[in-house]
């Protein structure tokens, strides 16, 4: 027996300041769902789902949910005003038995529920309210950018959590990665028009593609035929003196229908002037080392950058990644060791905090009053790459239009204020790019941009970002950070990096074990558990047996989809045999692990 929709939208229209966002938009989603909700920035990706989850009323249309189906939303920017701490926030609404979920999701995802709302940053208030929306277990998980300000290793946490759930969720989010894993459908939004493909993310930029030459043959057909009926009316009527005014009526419908075509928005125009070319040496760092306080930051590191380059660094948040940054361009001091940077450097900075945008100033006078974009005695120009431009010409090229000139920078999105900070930084020759965090909040196809535009930069760019697909697709280094100061530096992104590091650690110890007899199950359910009959060091050895265990497994998986490559065996016969031999060392050791939880199990219960 089919099983009831958890939400239904139908005949939904909605419009904000004149301009329609939704026009007889219908959308339902059943249980088991996974669906990515893609669309371009300002589409109305989270207006939709503020309507979803019942916080915005539509002008027409209807919104139903079965009762007792619970419905979840984690909103962006959330109000934990009402609330002491970031544990009291998250936990609201629980029963009792219900609160260590909170504690669980707080450990995954990277915040303290202790800390107080008022000393809380954007990023800890955002984690919040994720681990509440998982804490609830609502039936429809609604997500809204549940990736920004999470390091990988809360990624990747977040990623085993969605899968393993039983709800139905749609997600917003411009983590390729994360959405090609975790989704079975996409939504896309596209000029007030909600689609549906039944096919997950991975497969999306394939079936729009299809969709947009749909489009444009059956557009080319209709100029045509408009031509060839005008053509027709003009020597038709020439000809016969007589008009057939049903063929005149029948043309002017068809061109009122060509002009009520929305045609697609076009991409924004990003470009960067790389200036006067730096030297060959961008930044030597030889012994470089810093603490704040007993709190060791970064060990001492080697760390050449030449012209050219794209250095990605990855790891935890918190670990230094931005303060290494800041070394490295001479900012900040280390506290040993030595930074030489190379001769006519000019750099750009992308701060991940937004901090150079004053909110409170329209996106006109934040522009004119730039320093380096001030046209002397103008303020309707701005001096773009050492030529004045007039600034709402500029802000159309990054996707703005007019009446957006005069708003204030406040009231933008996420993305639209990272399109205005890449607005002001592209405007300005540099040769040293230094982008912290820029992908957070951008769709996927202003993502794809500033990839070819950073693929054509003769500059040189030092980038932080947890997007691993953005980082494989740009960087050629990756610098990965680990907590107690210990960096390492790898060729190529971030595949390449998962890659070496796995050829490089040592196959863990195999648990002395009866040798296992045939290929390895599953993994066993992984409860608590009591363990009454055990001596210390079993109950020590079984407690300890599903970490090893799902350590194992993620080996296994990286090194099975380093091993997929079909020329790996040719280019690199070296690293074949070792990673084919780690992961038959790690496949043995897994299944014993397996064997010996068995055991350790079964006698724990007896």
């Amino acid at each position: 027996m089919a099983r009831a929709p958890l939400l239904q939208l139908s005949d939904l229209s909605l419009t904000f300041g004149g301009n329609p966002v939704f026009d007889a938009l219908d959308l339902t989603v059943q249980p088991g769902d996974r669906l990515a909700l893609v669309g371009r920035n300002g589409s109305g990706k989270s207006t939709l789902m503020k309507v979803m989850a019942g916080q915005v009323e539509p002008d027409r249309g209807g919104r139903i949910v079965p009762p007792g189906v619970t419905v979840g939303y984690m909103e962006q920017e959330p109000d934990l005003s009402a609330y002491a701490t970031l544990g009291d926030f998250a936990a609201s609404g629980l029963a009792d038995e219900d609160r260590y979920r909170v504690a669980v999701a707080a450990e995954g995802l990277k915040f303290t529920p202790e800390t107080p709302v008022a000393a809380a940053s954007g990023g800890e208030r955002r984690r919040a309210a994720l681990a509440r929306l998982l804490a609830q277990a609502p039936e429809l998980m609604l997500l809204d950018e549940p990736t920004n300000h999470l390091d990988i290793e809360a990624i990747a946490w977040l990623e085993d959590q969605l899968a393993e759930t039983r709800a139905a969720f749609v997600v917003i989010s411009h983590d390729r990665a994360f959405l090609r894993r975790l989704t079975r459908g996409t939504l896309w939004i596209d000029r007030g028009m909600l689609r549906r493909s039944d096919r997950g993310f991975a497969s999306f930029e394939d079936w729009r593609e299809t969709i947009w030459a749909e489009e444009d043959l059956a557009r080319h057909k209709l100029d045509r035929k408009i031509k060839a009926e005008a053509r027709w009316a003009v020597e038709g009527i020439s000809a016969r003196r007589k008009r057939n005014m049903g063929r005149v009526r029948a043309l002017q419908a068809l061109r009122a229908e060509r002009a009520a075509q929305i045609r697609r928005q076009g991409t924004a125009d990003f470009a960067l002037d790389a200036g006067p070319t730096s030297g060959k040496l961008v930044i030597e760092a030889k012994g470089i080392a810093k603490s704040f306080g007993d709190k060791v930051v970064l060990r001492p590191l080697d760390l050449t950058v030449l012209r050219g380059d794209r250095v990605a660094f990855v790891g935890p948040n918190g670990v230094g990644k931005t303060t290494l940054l800041k070394i490295l361009t001479g900012e900040i001091a280390p506290d040993a060791g030595t930074i030489r940077l190379g001769s006519n450097l000019q750099i750009a900075v992308f701060d991940q905090a937004r901090a150079t945008l004053d909110l409170s100033m329209s996106l006109w006078d934040g522009l004119v009053n730039d320093p380096d974009m001030a046209v002397s005695g103008r303020s309707d120009q701005v001096m773009v790459r050492g030529q004045p431009k007039h600034v709402v010409a500029y802000l159309k090229d990054f996707l703005f239009d007019e009446a957006q000139a005069r708003a204030p920078i406040g009231s933008l999105s996420g993305g639209e204020r990272a399109r205005l900070l890449l607005a002001r930084i592209m405007a300005r020759p540099s040769n040293l790019l230094i982008l912290d965090e820029p992908t957070n909040d951008l769709d996927v196809e202003t993502l794809d941009l500033l990839q070819d535009v950073l693929g054509e930069y003769d500059g040189t760019v030092l980038l932080v970002s947890h997007d691993r697909d953005f980082i494989d697709r740009v960087a050629t280094t990756t610098v990965a950070l680990a907590p107690g100061g210990r960096a390492t530096v790898y060729a190529g992104g971030w595949s390449d990096y998962q890659a070496q590091r796995a050829l490089a650690e040592p196959a863990p110890a195999a648990p002395a074990a009866k040798p296992a007899t045939k290929a390895a199950e599953p993994a066993p359910e992984r409860a608590p558990n009591k363990a009454v009959g055990l001596t210390f060091t079993e109950r020590h050895r079984l407690d300890a047996l599903p970490a090893l265990m799902e350590k194992l497994e993620a080996e296994i998986g990286k090194l099975t989809d380093f091993l997929s490559d079909p020329n790996l065996f040719q280019s690199a016969p070296d690293k074949f045999r070792r990673a084919s031999e780690g992961l038959a060392e790690r496949q043995h050791a897994l299944a014993q692990a397996e064997e010996e939880w068995l055991t350790l199990e079964e006698k724990a219960g007896g």
